[in-house]
């Protein structure tokens, strides 16, 4: 009976050894172009991080890649490839991308990397409970745009008409324009809407900030406007106009400020939301996370060449000066 139990136990380890490893199939819906510099470090921080987790791509891990080059036209299509694909998880980044993602699918779980407001375009009920299929981080949009805002009208008190480019192709600009113009004249200020949905739209939208007598630019956090983030800055330094970012690639190209959230913490943590929902969780029952910290960063060498003496506050408060 011993040397039976023995042999049972042994098939049983034997059989438990040679039983497939499950293989998880994660789809990345991205509006911008893996060839964008950007993209290409925040999602190296999303495998890296999945590769901690313990996920071994080409073994048990397939990414689906998919890229719409700054075409938001084409998200549809490719989320409704990775819905053909049966992937587990689609991992979203913005709302465009979010919203081609929702319409192609209400089962699969989506992760979405940042979103402006989630409850606002409908994602979720709340962010404590979302309760549908999307999760992840919203970069709370509005209140966000009216940081960025004050910002500005610290840096450069005098500009009374401020430029804000968004993409028009972008639904949450849409939604947030009213409440930050609302804003805006709250605080004695103008807002010229500047629509770019194509880099030849940004460059005659500089043109007319001048004709407009624009004070300032506000950039709106997208991810096709994101990718000319070094164009816009080479426009704002040639027009000699003062320009916040939403990311800190263009303070680094040559604009006056950044302010936004952790990037690295949002990709990062990503990949543990993805986790977790590999390993059973439910999206519609993973809390959407608002950030907690934001980067101020400022180009010293760029106020000095457009004559603008940073407020002695806003130095305090930078996390970084590039001089």
């Amino acid at each position: 009976m011993r040397m039976t139990l023995t042999v049972l136990l042994a098939c049983g380890a034997a059989l438990a050894q040679a039983q497939p490893q499950k293989v998880y199939r994660v789809g990345i819906l991205s509006p911008v172009s893996l060839t964008d510099p950007e993209a290409r470090a925040n999602y190296t921080l999303f495998t890296n991080r999945m590769r901690e987790l313990g996920y071994v791509e080409g073994s048990t891990l397939v990414l689906e890649w998919r890229f719409a080059e700054g075409r938001f036209d084409r998200l549809p299509a490719l989320a409704g490839e990775l819905v053909k694909a049966k992937v587990d998880v689609i991992v979203t980044t913005g709302t465009p991308s979010t919203t081609a993602a929702r319409r192609a699918t209400a089962t699969i779980p989506i992760v979405t990397t940042a979103i402006g407001d989630p409850v606002m375009s409908g994602f979720a009920a709340s962010l404590a409970r979302p309760g549908g299929n999307v999760t992840g981080f919203t970069t709370m949009g509005s209140l966000v745009y009216e940081k960025r805002l004050d910002l500005l009208m610290e840096v450069v008190p005098g500009a009374k008409r401020i430029a804000l480019l968004v993409n028009p192709d972008n639904s949450f600009h849409v939604r947030v324009l009213p409440g930050l113009q609302a804003a805006a004249e709250k605080r004695g200020r103008d807002i010229f809407l500047v629509n770019a949905g194509k880099l030849r739209d940004i460059q005659e939208g500089f043109a007319a900030m001048v004709t407009r007598r624009v004070g300032a630019v506000l950039v709106a956090d997208d991810p096709f406007i994101g990718s000319q983030a070094g164009a816009i800055a080479a426009l704002a330094l040639r027009y000699k106009l003062p320009t916040i970012f939403p990311t800190v690639r263009g303070v680094e190209d040559g604009g006056l400020i950044a302010y936004m959230n952790d990037a690295r913490y949002r990709y990062q943590s990503t990949a543990a939301y993805v986790d977790r929902i590999l390993k059973g969780a439910k999206a519609g029952e993973l809390p959407m996370e608002q950030p907690t910290k934001f980067d101020l960063v400022v180009n010293a060498k760029t106020a000095k060449e457009l004559g603008i003496t940073l407020p002695q506050p806003v130095l305090l408060r930078a996390s970084r000066v590039l001089e």
